[in-house]
């Protein structure tokens, strides 16, 4: 993993999105036009994991910032399921309860208050993508939610910072049990 990556996503609905993500340092940056400005920083002090691109999972050792708003960030420890895996953020300025979930090897879902609103897609190198469920949904008859940006630019610092998707609960198991396999 490289320490400093800056890219910038393409996204289909929101255009270019800045990702810069400090593996070493444990920082994060996503901002774009029109998007809110997301940082999210690991403690001072605490030794990087390196299969986490922020550098851990530890709600405690994380802090979230939306234009300057702190927000709620747990992540969950991630063992023997995919959805243990999962990171949830609360918005309390927003009122809205954010869930990115794995749903499949590569891939996570991000839902707002429960309802989809797309798959990202992150490889843990900074490099983000998002495929947004609604992307086709500019009229007032369509059904679910659209996204915002404020949802575009959480969205990839989740990703970010976390990655995408995981392996099936078969695979995390027997590798749990092999680790333990003198």
């Amino acid at each position: 993993m490289e320490p400093l990556v800056h890219v910038t996503a393409d996204d289909p609905r929101f255009g270019a999105v800045a990702v810069a993500l400090d593996h070493v340092a444990g920082t994060l940056t996503v901002s774009g036009g029109g998007l809110p400005t997301v940082e999210m920083r690991r403690a001072p002090g605490t030794s990087p994991e390196s299969h986490v691109p922020i550098g851990t999972r530890d709600p405690e050792r994380l802090t979230l910032t939306v234009d300057g708003a702190e927000e709620t960030l747990r992540p969950a420890k991630g063992f023997l399921t995919r959805r243990s895996y999962r990171v949830e953020a609360a918005s309390v300025t927003r009122g809205h309860t954010y869930l990115l979930v794995p749903d499949s090897l590569g891939t996570s879902g991000l839902l707002r208050d429960g309802r989809r609103l797309g798959v990202f897609t992150s490889s843990g190198d900074g490099h983000v993508s998002a495929d947004w469920d609604t992307a086709d949904r500019d009229t007032a008859d369509a059904s679910g939610p659209s996204p915002e940006p404020y949802d575009a630019s959480l969205g990839y610092a989740l990703a970010a910072a976390f990655g995408t998707g995981a392996e099936p609960m078969w695979r995390l198991t027997l590798d749990a049990v092999l680790d333990l396999w003198p």
